[in-house]
């Protein structure tokens, strides 16, 4: 089992998972968005740290992990990163809770 690696058909999956964190990086910015602009009409000045950064966190990360599956053979998310991602989506989730209230 110490051979050659098999030649990897990847077929469309690593093109739908750039799409994938694309998609979660623009949902993000808009969650982040509208949730800033719902903390500052309440008059909360301190929010963009709770909207802003996470979105930058989230978009820095989608970015590197988009670009990482253009290789033939991506590496897997480490596990600092889904727990970076898990943590910046759960943040954008509550921030974006008065946006819906």
């Amino acid at each position: 089992m110490s051979g050659p690696l098999p030649a990897r058909d990847p077929g469309l999956q690593p093109e739908r998972t750039r799409l994938a964190w694309r998609r979660t990086a623009l949902s993000a910015t808009v969650a982040g968005v509208l949730a800033l602009k719902a903390a500052l009409a309440h008059g909360v000045p301190l929010a963009w740290g709770a909207c802003v950064v996470p979105v930058l966190l989230l978009l820095g990360l989608a970015t590197r992990r988009a670009r990482a599956l253009a290789a033939p053979r991506p590496a897997a998310l480490g596990p600092r990163y889904a727990l970076l991602a898990a943590c910046c989506a759960g943040t954008l989730a509550l921030a974006a809770v008065p946006v819906i209230l």
